[in-house]
């Protein structure tokens, strides 16, 4: 059966109250769990425009439901040093009962990089460290001590106390790249988030990649969770369609009208029956899980429709 996820945006300048509302919304309407990404703001003029950062919504977030699955989609290694991210994620699985999902990536936007002083390597470079940092700290959360040595990290003797309650704490590793990113995600990864935006051709090539790589390293892709980061708009006809292309635009720019382009191109732009037929075809890939991100400002209207009316037509 397949489970729901809602995606939100903490750069698209959500308050702290928006946030509470459409989580406890998705909870109690049927949604299995809400992500947020790691960003630190949208643009360079966008000294207005909230971004909270992501664990401590998660965190907070966590006090403020009580079944909801709680993730990050994905956290950037580069933001923090490895160490640190294992205890803030090891407290905030504490603090949800065990419900956090941990999600991790190698980081990409560059502008966010260069704002904050953080230097932004090759991605060959910026792939290595995140191998790097999912082995140490999955040490951290299961070892009494810790010592590793590393090209990029070092630890002498680390403690991680409190440990996660979820033993053990699913990492997912998100991301399409597929000469460094997928042979991580085959190696190491408990699940696998593949990227939005993409059409369904392209998204079966990345899933048989990861088929193949998995049988090259003797392991099972069916032991590797899948989800899938789409972007739903459902519109009954064009001309609504096209006036909420108009509302987006205006409140996120260039970023809004690149969602609604990348859901018609998709086919997740739609009707409900238009919507649902396109995401069985992607369920056919082998995904288990959506995590839908709608238009910025409608969550609440469409998570619910999208529950009474598309959900149901997916197995």
């Amino acid at each position: 059966m397949a489970q729901f996820g809602i995606q939100l945006e903490p750069m698209w300048g959500f308050a702290y109250d928006d946030f509470v509302r459409i989580a406890q919304k998705a909870e109690c309407t049927g949604f299995n769990s809400l992500w947020v990404s790691d960003h630190l703001f949208l643009d360079m003029e966008s000294v207005d425009r909230n971004c909270f950062e992501a664990w401590t919504i998660l965190t907070a977030l966590a006090t403020m439901t009580t079944d909801l699955r709680l993730g990050t989609l994905v956290t950037c290694n580069s933001y923090r040093l490895p160490a640190m991210l294992a205890r803030v994620a090891a407290g905030c699985d504490q603090i949800s009962g065990g419900r956090l999902e941990f999600g991790i990536g190698a980081g990409w936007k560059k502008l966010e990089y260069q704002a904050y002083g953080i230097p932004f390597l090759p991605i060959a470079t910026r792939v290595k460290q995140l191998e790097e940092a999912i082995r140490l700290i999955r040490r951290l959360w299961t070892e009494d001590r810790v010592s590793f040595e590393g090209e990029h990290y070092c630890l002498k003797e680390a403690i991680c106390t409190p440990k996660p309650v979820q033993k053990p704490l699913p990492v997912w590793v998100g991301g399409a790249e597929e000469k460094r990113l997928l042979p991580l995600v085959a190696e190491l990864a408990d699940g696998w988030n593949m990227l939005p935006g993409v059409p369904l051709k392209e998204v079966e090539g990345k899933m048989q990649a990861l088929r193949r790589l998995c049988n090259e390293r003797g392991r099972n892709l069916d032991t590797i969770r899948k989800s899938l980061f789409v972007e739903v708009i459902l519109a009954d006809n064009k001309r609504e369609l096209m006036q909420l292309s108009t509302e987006l635009e205006r409140k996120l720019g260039e970023k809004g009208e690149e969602i609604v382009e990348r859901a018609i191109k998709v086919g997740t732009a739609g009707t409900p029956s238009e919507v649902a037929e396109r995401l069985r075809e992607f369920q056919g890939l082998s995904f288990q899980e959506f995590i839908i991100m709608f238009p910025y400002g409608h969550e609440e209207e469409m998570l619910s429709r999208f529950i009474e009316v598309v959900a149901p037509e997916l197995t």
